[in-house]
C-alpha cells in the first residue's frame, strides 16, 4: 500500500486552457506567467494518511477506539504550499486521490468555491454525506490555508475577523476512563483555566450520576460541566437523565438522543431544565442537514466540524444558517483549525478543545492552538492557519 501520494504538472504557459469537470462546470486555469500570487495555479496534489494510537483505550456512549486518522492535503502554487487536514477514514484519501484531485489541478488558487462545487458535483453518484464530505473537506482547507499564504494573510484576516479570541472548552472523560483518571483530566483543565468541561456519557446509564458527580467535585463549582452522550439515549431516557445532571448543574447536554431523530431532540429540548441547552449537530455533513436541524428547533446551540461539513466553505455556510435562525454556533473538535473560523463566525460561541485533537495537533503542527485562560487565539503573524508540519515527528505514524 502506498504511504502517499503526490500528483504534479508543469506550471501553466498561458491561461487559455480549460479543465472541465463533470456538468461542464468550468474550473478555470490560473496564469502561472503573470507573476501574480492571486492568479497562482495548483501545480501539485499530495496526499498522506497517519493513524495516531490513543494513549489510553477509549469510548463514549456508543463506540470504542484505540486510534485515530489524519487525512493530510498538500497543495502547491506560486512557491506557496497549503495545509489541510480531516480527521476521517482513509477511504477519505482514496477518493482524493483517484477523483477530487485531477478536479483541482491546474485551477485557480483563488478559486475555492469553484473547485468546492466541483467536488461536490463529482462524489453525487458515491454519496456526499461521511468519506466523501471529510475528503472534501481536507482539500477546501488546503486551498483557503494556500490562498491566505499566497496573499500574506492570516486565516482569519482573509476570512474577516469578528474577535480577537474564543472561549474553548476541554473535552474527553471518556467513559473507559476510570473515576481516578476523570477526575484528574476535568480537575487539571479547571486548574489550567478552562471556565467550561466537557465529558462522555451514556456507556453505562446506571454509573453515569456517579461519574458526573465525580466531575462536579474535580472543577468546583465555578467551571461550567458539560455532558456528551453521542446519541446514546432514547429521548424518554434522555430527558430523565437531564432532570438527574441538572442536581450537579450541567449546563449542555449534547446530543441526549441520536441527532438523526429531530423530533426526539425537540422532545427533551422542549422539557429539559431551562438551564441546560440542548446541542447537535457534529454529524451534519452539508448546509440541508443543518437546515433541517435548525428548521426542526432541535437544537438550543448548533455544531459543526470542518473536517467533516466539506471544509472551511461548507463550515461558512452553517455559521450564516446560525446568522439566519438566531441561534448560537460552537465548532466540534479541530481546536487549531477552529480557532480561526470562530474569529469570524458572529454566532461562534466557543471550540471544543478535544483531548484527541489537541493531542494530535500538537504533535504534528508547529503553530497548533496553545489555549490561554480558556481562550484560544490565531496567531495573526502568521500566513494562513499559521502550520507547518513536523515532519520528523510524525513519520512514524505514516501509514504504510
Amino acid at each position: 500500500m502506498e504511504a502517499s501520494f503526490e500528483l504534479t504538472i508543469e506550471p501553466l504557459k498561458s491561461s487559455t486552457k480549460e479543465l472541465r469537470t463533470n456538468d461542464d462546470l468550468e474550473v478555470r486555469p490560473a496564469t502561472a506567467e503573470a507573476g501574480e500570487a492571486r492568479e497562482a495555479a495548483i501545480e501539485r496534489v499530495e496526499v498522506s494518511v497517519y493513524r495516531v494510537p490513543t494513549d489510553f483505550p477509549e469510548s463514549d456512549g456508543t463506540i470504542e477506539w484505540d486510534s485515530t486518522t489524519v487525512v493530510l492535503v498538500e497543495l502547491t502554487a506560486g512557491g506557496e504550499r497549503g495545509l489541510g487536514y480531516a480527521y476521517a477514514s482513509p477511504g477519505a484519501a482514496d477518493l482524493i486521490r483517484k477523483k477530487l484531485a485531477e478536479l483541482i489541478l491546474r485551477a485557480n488558487s483563488m478559486d475555492i468555491i469553484h473547485c468546492w462545487v466541483a467536488m461536490n458535483r463529482a462524489v453525487r453518484n458515491i454519496g456526499k454525506p461521511g468519506i466523501a464530505s471529510s475528503a472534501i473537506a481536507a482539500v477546501d482547507v488546503a486551498m483557503w490555508d494556500l490562498k491566505a499564504r499566497l496573499l500574506g494573510l492570516p486565516l482569519v484576516k482573509l476570512m474577516g475577523q469578528a474577535r480577537e479570541k474564543i472561549p474553548a472548552y476541554g473535552s474527553g472523560g471518556f467513559t473507559s476512563y476510570p473515576l481516578e483518571k476523570l477526575y484528574d483530566q476535568m480537575q487539571r483543565w479547571a486548574v489550567d483555566g478552562f471556565k467550561m468541561v466537557k465529558m462522555k456519557i451514556g456507556r453505562d446509564r446506571d454509573r453515569d450520576k456517579e461519574r458526573v458527580r465525580t466531575a462536579r467535585e474535580a472543577i468546583g463549582s465555578e467551571v461550567q460541566l458539560f455532558v456528551d452522550a453521542n446519541g446514546a439515549y432514547a429521548p424518554k431516557q434522555a430527558l430523565a437523565n437531564a432532570e438527574i445532571f441538572a442536581g450537579e448543574h450541567v449546563s449542555w447536554f449534547e446530543e441526549p438522543a441520536s441527532s438523526d431523530d429531530l423530533e426526539g431532540l425537540r422532545f427533551v429540548r422542549e422539557r429539559a431544565p431551562a438551564e441546560m441547552e440542548i446541542a447537535a449537530g457534529e454529524y451534519g455533513y452539508d448546509a440541508i442537514y443543518f437546515r433541517r436541524m435548525l428548521e426542526a428547533g432541535a437544537v438550543d446551540v448548533l455544531q459543526a466540524d470542518a473536517t467533516r461539513c466539506g471544509g472551511i466553505t461548507g463550515f461558512l455556510q452553517a455559521a450564516a444558517l446560525c446568522d439566519a435562525f438566531q441561534t448560537p454556533f460552537s465548532a466540534h473538535t479541530a481546536p487549531t483549525l477552529h480557532q480561526h473560523l470562530c474569529c469570524s463566525a458572529s454566532r461562534a460561541r466557543h471550540v471544543e478543545y478535544f483531548y484527541d485533537h489537541a493531542r494530535i495537533e500538537q504533535m504534528f503542527f508547529d503553530g497548533a492552538a496553545q489555549p490561554l485562560d480558556g481562550h484560544l487565539r490565531p496567531d495573526v503573524s502568521r500566513p494562513g492557519l499559521g502550520l507547518e508540519l513536523k515532519r520528523s515527528n510524525i513519520a512514524k505514524f505514516l501509514v504504510e
